[in-house]
């Protein structure tokens, strides 16, 4: 096997520079595409059938065309509509936050009516408002057993992150694949571009199972 990991030494610094690169778009993403899905979450559960079509018809494109068509559209298409030279970076939070906001909203759906009736129709007894109750009642025993669906998500988003690479944004993959093409070797780079994502994920993992586990103590 024509392997040689001590090439690609010198480049270690420049595919590390990657993860807050990749990190960066990737939490702005995230944090974008909670807050747009808690809302089209709660479009989807009213009775006002307007709000819950343009929820319901959100979730079936995003949900129904691929990612990467979707980063294309923003990044090239965008320009040639508008004349605005959209960057990179925005590109991809945009995609990834529009997209994140669609899956994130049906698993936000879920632990909403998850929890049971009696609460609402508690609630409603006392004069609670819609508002204050969805914020201190149902929202937070929601979270509770949506947060393993909601840090899944969170993870795919960063293993798909690699997508970006495609519109020339310098994260991790981008990294790896230039240092590859410099040394003609692209199996060290990509390896060990590899093994920084799944070091990622395992650490998004472990602080995931403790927040679960300390909202569980919190019971």
């Amino acid at each position: 096997m024509n392997l040689d990991f001590a090439q690609i030494v010198p480049y270690i610094p420049f595919i590390l520079e990657g993860i807050w690169a990749t990190l960066k778009f990737v939490s702005v993403s995230i944090v974008f595409g909670f807050i747009l899905g808690i809302l089209l979450a709660l479009c989807k559960i009213t009775k006002k059938p307007l709000l819950k079509w343009v929820a319901d018809a959100y979730t079936s494109i995003f949900r129904g065309t691929p990612l990467i068509l979707q980063l294309m559209i923003i990044y090239f298409a965008v320009p040639q509509l508008t004349e605005y030279d959209i960057s990179a970076f925005l590109s991809a939070v945009l995609a990834f936050g529009l997209n994140s906001a669609a899956y994130v909203s049906e698993i936000i759906r879920g632990g909403i009516l998850a929890v049971d009736k009696g609460q609402t129709e508690a609630a409603e007894a006392l004069g609670v408002p819609y508002k204050p109750m969805m914020q201190n009642i149902i929202l937070p025993q929601a979270f509770k057993n949506i947060l393993p669906a909601l840090m899944n998500e969170f993870i795919t988003l960063t293993k798909e992150s690699a997508l970006v690479s495609t519109i020339g944004y310098l994260d991790i993959m981008r990294r790896a694949q230039i240092a590859g093409a410099g040394l003609f070797r692209n199996f060290e780079a990509l390896l060990f571009a590899g093994l920084i994502y799944w070091v990622i994920v395992y650490v998004l993992t472990q602080i995931g199972k403790v927040i679960e586990r300390r909202l569980r103590q919190s019971d």
